[in-house]
């Protein structure tokens, strides 16, 4: 079930998003995203749009979006694979006529599971923060 984020998700929302990123971003020092889980808490998750993915009370996944823009889309590494990414994805394209979003260039199972949800690199540019490259990618 997809349902819209309640503050007591914050710990799991976070811990979820950490696990994932540390497995999808391995190019990436694990310290860099252990910095960021404060924010996530109480600054990225509760000033976006998040919606939650649950199934018999475990929360699987989530997207987080501000305005049109996909800030966040996370999926349990135990979770993965089964469909829960894409069924997010169709949940906020009946939401949004237009999405944007950014991933890191060396992400290419994400990149590839983008464009298989319609998404099309408009540009390229570095993330300041990390030093990657950052693909850009709209939906229409």
């Amino acid at each position: 079930m997809i349902r819209l984020y309640k503050t007591e998700d914050g710990r799991a929302v976070v811990e979820l998003w950490y696990e994932a990123s540390i497995i999808a971003h391995d190019f990436i020092e694990a310290s860099y995203w252990q910095a960021k889980k404060e924010d996530m808490e109480h600054v990225y998750i509760p000033n976006s749009e998040t919606y939650v993915y649950e199934k018999e009370k475990q929360l699987l996944g989530f997207v987080s979006l501000v305005d049109n823009y996909i800030a966040a889309i996370f999926v349990a590494p135990s979770a993965q694979g089964k469909g829960i990414g894409k069924e997010l994805m169709q949940f906020i394209k009946q939401q949004r006529s237009t999405l944007g979003l950014g991933v890191y260039a060396k992400n290419t199972d994400s990149i590839a599971f983008y464009k298989k949800q319609g998404f099309v690199v408009v540009e390229e540019k570095l993330d300041e923060s990390t030093g990657e490259r950052e693909v850009v990618m709209e939906y229409k």
